[in-house]
Parts: C-alpha cells; sequence; structure tokens
C-alpha cells in the first residue's frame, strides 16, 4: 500500500484520468472530491461488501 501525505487543496493523480483532491478536513473525518471518467465506478469499500456476487456459494450437507 502506498501512504501519502495531502494538506487541504493538495490532491494526487490516478494514472492519466483520475485526480482526488483534500476538500476538507474536521476531526477525523476527510472530504474527497475525485475526478475520473464517468465510466469508472467509485464506491465506498463497505458498500461493496455488501454487493452481491455472480459466484456460486458453496452449501454443506449432512
Amino acid at each position: 500500500m502506498l501512504v501519502l501525505s495531502r494538506k487541504l487543496d493538495e490532491s494526487i493523480q490516478i494514472g492519466d484520468e483520475i485526480s482526488v483532491k483534500v476538500l476538507g478536513v474536521s476531526g477525523q473525518q476527510v472530504r474527497l472530491g475525485i475526478e475520473a471518467p464517468r465510466e469508472v465506478q467509485i464506491d465506498r469499500a463497505e458498500l461493496r461488501l455488501d454487493l452481491p456476487t455472480d459466484e456460486p456459494v458453496a452449501v454443506e450437507q449432512d
């Protein structure tokens, strides 16, 4: 994992088309602005954990 420090209004660039900017900091909460092509899906990680998968689920039988 790459760890970067950024100050308010500073940003990082991911590839040629994605930019992440620090918009605000309040206590332990950070507001980020993300500029990316419309076809790039951006989700909060906790929402991805709840998404259904297309993989079959193994079920144990006695």
